[in-house]
């Protein structure tokens, strides 16, 4: 029933582009036209809280056909977005004011990251651009090796871009000037997309397409240690692909990781050692709040696992094949903690953190939701594909409109 279902998803629907490294990537999701891969309708159901848009805005052209996850950031007071045209924005976080836009000439497929006192993003020309989180001036350019399709990280002044050919950067957050370079291959037929590399103290841990997990020095990109979430399986390169794409998640010295057609496991971060791992597949990726580890598989069912062992707490299956983002958990003050996922449809789908079942359901965009909605100051910011940005609020489903 799975090898159906993955062949059917990935043959009947994907749509194949070559990147610059003669790798051939693959769009999971392809056309939402393929009647045998319909999105389970949604049903009715009693809200027990109610969502309120705080204020949305416009931000520009989205990425409804890319497939490029530009997820917005908050930082202090200030919420920064991108899009695939180029632009860069800067918000009020609380009431959604523009500060200040900026247009870098260059196609946006990485970011926004944030710097010391830089916005950083990545293009598909294969740049890396920071810009200043003050004023929105662009304060350098510089060429990696291929696309960027990760969020730049950055720490002690050092920025890391991961390209699409296997390549991480470490880059002077000053001006951009190169100080090193760490490089594997890739297999030949991969899914679009790239983790984003997470710092962890002074190490770069990076998920590879081959289903490694591998930290480098911060300081001069030489390998620590790599460990292997799972081993390709199958005769064809369809059935080996063991991608980790998906967001990667850090809690104390534990990392978690998540593949395709594979495994989730965490990591030890200072050894790579595993603690614990199970079977899994997902390309969406994986998010923690509290103890417990959150998981959206390749059929779009919702996992709640216990982050220590691994263990199922509950199953979602009634989105299945809504094309669901990666879970991120929240906690509005006063009303307990849920799990948020973006769909196809444009919808945020909020569920009960202790047993999966819907609380609530918004629609915030007429087209796909591709980057996992992000929560701050317990504002929930949802981007849609279409270029819609917005921020709600969630609150006790008996106060008045």
């Amino acid at each position: 029933m799975k090898q159906n279902y993955l062949w059917s998803a990935i043959i009947g629907l994907i749509a194949l582009s070559l990147s610059q490294t003669a790798c051939v990537s693959i769009n999971i999701w392809g056309s939402d036209e393929d009647e045998a891969l319909a999105p389970t309708p949604l049903t009715k159901f009693e809200p027990t809280i109610q969502v309120r848009r705080i204020w949305k805005q416009d931000v520009g052209a989205g990425a409804d056909d890319l497939y490029v996850k530009l997820t917005p950031i908050v930082h202090g007071k200030r919420l920064f977005a991108a899009t695939p045209e180029g632009e860069v924005h800067a918000y009020d976080a609380q009431t959604g004011e523009s500060l200040w836009e900026t247009d870098i000439d260059l196609p946006i497929s990485g970011g926004p990251g944030i710097g010391h006192q830089t916005v950083l993003v990545g293009s598909n020309t294969g740049k890396v651009a920071a810009l200043s989180q003050e004023t929105g001036e662009v304060l350098w350019k510089v060429k990696t090796s291929s696309e960027v399709l990760a969020m730049p990280q950055e720490k002690n002044g050092v920025v890391v871009a991961r390209t699409i050919d296997g390549k991480l950067f470490g880059l002077e957050e000053a001006d951009g000037a190169r100080r090193w370079v760490y490089e594997r291959s890739v297999p030949i037929l991969t899914l679009r997309g790239t983790s984003n590399p997470v710092i962890v103290d002074d190490l770069v841990i990076a998920g590879y397409d081959g289903g490694q997990l591998v930290a480098v020095s911060l300081e001069d990109g030489r390998m620590v240690w790599e460990t292997r979430i799972t081993l390709p399986r199958g005769r064809s390169d369809i059935d080996r692909m063991v991608d980790i794409d998906g967001e990667i998640a850090v809690v104390g010295n534990a990392i978690y990781a998540v593949t395709f057609q594979g495994q989730v496991a965490a990591v030890n971060a200072m050894s790579g050692n595993i603690f614990w791992r199970r079977d899994m597949s997902s390309h969406a990726g994986l998010g923690i709040y509290g103890r417990t580890l959150y998981v959206t598989d390749e059929k779009s069912h919702i996992w709640a696992l216990n982050r220590y062992n691994g263990e199922t707490l509950w199953h979602q299956t009634a989105l299945e094949r809504r094309k669901l983002t990666a879970p991120v958990g929240f906690g509005p003050m006063g009303l307990g903690d849920y799990v948020v996922v973006g769909d196809l449809e444009g919808y945020a789908h909020i569920l009960d953190k202790n047993d999966g079942r819907i609380s609530a359901r918004i629609r915030v965009d007429k087209k796909k939701i591709l980057a996992p909605p992000m929560v701050a100051n317990d504002i929930l910011y949802v981007y849609g594909s279409s270029g819609i940005l917005t921020a709600l609020n969630v609150g006790n489903n008996t106060a008045p409109d």
